[in-house]
């Protein structure tokens, strides 16, 4: 078991050593210079001598050695660093982010999740039938849409054309909702977004769940638990479901690593303010620091819901306790 621990751990450890090397380097590949970005449109009338000051107030003009070594001292002292185009402390922009971030990934994996779960051992359940080969066309076909694509129509049709949601942002701008005001308001600018996200997300765990079934259907406890004159709701419940949760749930924390970075493409699409958004506009502003700190944040996500997922996972499998 410590062996087992011990080998794990390095190999996180080794990841987020190459990740931090990737993430110095991979934003200063990128073409093009942060100096638009810095001095604004007025960046072609600076003196040299003022161009030279601004890379030294961003620390751009030192060596790519010494930039690293205090972008890890940074790293260790829990300094993100300052945004180029904000003039903020990126903590702080994490800090303003991250909330809707876990809020519109958090709750979408959730539902997804108990979607997918119903649905994919309902349609296990009642294999071959209209319900099955229904749902499955269903599931293909929101699997096969792009995130994007879905997002631009549930805008057109339930904004833009309905006008039952907002079309953009978290919130309605200006205006001093309180109490369930704001709830209200909140869920409205949230609704779209996480419809979209949700939608994209249960074919994969629908798809998982039903497999998982087909292949627990099959055992020998099934047909003795039937034999015994179980009831088939107990047997699908307390037999076939509780079995089949393995793969979901090692899915389920592999996506959970994701929540931190959120759907970019969705948060892009309905200008939701989240992480997923910050990078986004990062990249467009080449903003070295909040690619940096994003790329960094992702990855400890990522690794402590792995960690999470080899710990837990015994306790879900006892069969994994005895290897």
């Amino acid at each position: 078991m410590w062996r087992f621990v011990a080998g794990r751990g390095a190999q996180y450890l080794l990841v987020l050593c190459l990740t931090v090397i990737l993430n110095f380097g991979l934003p200063r590949m990128m073409p093009g210079s942060p100096m638009v970005f810095l001095a604004g449109e007025d960046v072609g009338f600076l003196t040299p001598e003022q161009r030279a000051q601004l890379y030294a107030l961003y620390g751009l003009d030192q060596p790519q050695w010494r930039q690293f070594v205090t972008y890890v001292g940074n790293l260790a002292r829990g300094q993100l660093g300052y945004s180029f185009q904000r003039g903020r402390p990126i903590g702080e922009i994490v800090r303003e982010r991250l909330p809707w971030t876990l809020g519109l990934v958090g709750t979408s994996l959730v539902l997804a999740t108990f979607l997918g779960v119903a649905l994919g051992a309902v349609s296990a359940w009642r294999r071959g039938s209209a319900l099955d080969l229904g749902t499955l066309g269903v599931a293909m076909f929101f699997e096969s849409v792009p995130s994007f694509w879905l997002g631009m129509i549930f805008i057109a049709v339930f904004a833009a054309h309905l006008g039952w949601f907002p079309i953009f942002g978290a919130g309605t701008a200006g205006a001093a909702f309180e109490g369930w005001g704001l709830v209200v308001d909140r869920a409205r600018h949230l609704a779209l977004p996480l419809a979209t996200l949700t939608l994209i997300t249960v074919p994969g765990m629908l798809l998982i769940m039903r497999y998982a079934m087909l292949g627990v259907l099959g055992e020998q406890y099934i047909a003795t638990a039937r034999a015994k004159g179980v009831p088939e709701g107990r047997v699908l419940r307390r037999h076939a479901v509780r079995n089949a949760l393995l793969p979901v749930a090692t899915v389920f924390m592999l996506n959970l690593g994701f929540v931190v970075s959120g759907a970019t493409v969705v948060e892009t699409v309905f200008s939701y303010p989240g992480l997923g958004r910050l990078l986004y506009e990062a990249v467009l502003n080449r903003d070295y620091p909040v690619l940096q700190s994003t790329f960094f944040i992702i990855t400890v996500s990522v690794i402590a819901a792995n960690v999470a997922a080899d710990l837990l996972y015994p306790l879900i499998d006892p069969r994994v306790r005895r290897r």
